[in-house]
C-alpha cells in the first residue's frame, strides 16, 4: 500500500482520477487550489503544509503502508511553509520496512547523506514554453 501527500496542491490534476482506481494508493492533497508564489505564501498555505507533514507522519508510523510519498515536500521546504528540523525528524522516524520518497526542486544537499537514493531531473525542453496548456487526461 501506498500514501501519497501532495504538497502546495490543491488542483484537481488527472493523476488524482487515475489514482482513484488504484485501492491500494491514498493520495491526499495539503494545498490550496492555486499556485503558490515563493515569497508570497499565506498563513494558510503554511497550516496545510504542516497538516501534511503531521498526516505523512501519522502514515509513516501507522504500519498500514510500505511507501510514503512526499510529492513536492522540498518546494514546501523551499518556501519555508514547512521547518527543516520536521522534515528531518520525519526521515529519522521512518521504519525500516518502509520507503520514503521525497520529491521536489532545491532539495538541501544535508538530506542526500540519509537518502539511499538520490536523482535530480531537470527540463530540458518543454512545450509549454510555446504556450502549449495542459492537456486534459495528461496534465489536466
Amino acid at each position: 500500500k501506498i500514501f501519497i501527500a501532495q504538497f502546495m496542491k490543491g488542483q484537481d490534476y488527472g493523476e488524482l482520477h487515475s489514482i482513484a482506481q488504484i485501492p491500494q494508493i491514498t493520495i491526499r492533497q495539503f494545498g490550496k487550489p492555486t499556485f503558490v508564489h515563493v515569497n508570497e505564501a499565506t498563513e494558510e498555505d503554511v497550516k496545510l503544509a504542516q497538516r501534511g507533514l503531521r498526516e505523512s507522519m501519522k502514515a509513516l508510523e501507522s504500519g498500514n503502508y510500505e511507501i510514503v510519498i512526499l510529492d513536492e515536500i522540498f518546494v514546501a521546504l523551499y518556501f519555508k511553509l514547512i521547518a527543516e528540523k520536521d522534515l528531518l525528524d520525519l526521515n529519522d522516524a521512518k521504519p525500516d520496512n518502509v520507503e520514503l520518497i521525497s520529491t521536489g526542486r532545491k532539495a538541501p544537499e544535508n538530506f542526500f547523506e540519509k537518502a539511499d537514493l538520490v536523482t535530480e531531473m531537470r527540463e530540458i525542453k518543454h512545450y509549454y514554453q510555446k504556450g502549449v496548456p495542459a492537456r486534459p487526461g495528461i496534465e489536466n
